[in-house]
């Protein structure tokens, strides 16, 4: 990994942006990735800087990238209930759809872990409610094996796709 990859997955993660702006302005690579298939702005999103993240998209980070494991930044946004960034990334092109190596999408992380706010974001955006992980677990059996009732509430009243 070059130098200033490692620099700039620094700066994301601790979200700042100054040195983020300063890398871009010397054309660092925003779409590097560290050993983990980590980006800068997935690093970034899961530790909810966004203007960090907002200023890595102006620069044509690719919101879609995944880690190793198949995980986007929505995903880890979805996890940790970060309803902001979510809609930064869902309005910069994310698709809401991917499903990481175990067949996870973002909607079955906001319902799995009781972020309802994203729940409602994610199915409004137009996330499909009837994907199934590699277990054959749909986002409502998921929901409701964590006792989320509220999540499967929105989901029955959502129309999606």
């Amino acid at each position: 990994m070059e130098y200033l990859d490692k620099v700039i997955i620094q700066a994301a993660r601790v979200g700042n942006a100054g040195v983020i702006q300063e890398l871009i302005s010397q054309n660092t690579d925003v779409n590097c990735q560290d050993e983990k298939g980590y980006t800068p702005l997935i690093i970034a999103c899961y530790n909810n800087h966004y203007e960090a993240a907002e200023q890595l998209l102006k620069a044509n980070a690719d919101v879609n990238a995944q880690d190793l494991g198949g995980n986007t930044a929505l995903m880890g946004v979805s996890f940790k209930g970060y309803a902001d960034i979510a809609a930064l990334l869902i309005r910069n092109g994310a698709d809401l759809n991917i499903q990481h190596g175990n067949g996870g999408t973002a909607l079955m992380f906001a319902a799995m872990f009781g972020r309802n706010e994203l729940v409602k974001l994610l199915l409004n955006a137009g996330a499909d409610k009837h994907l199934v992980d590699n277990r054959g677990m749909s986002v409502f059996d998921l929901a409701a094996q964590q006792g989320n009732e509220e999540a499967i509430m929105i989901l029955e009243q959502q129309a999606t796709v």
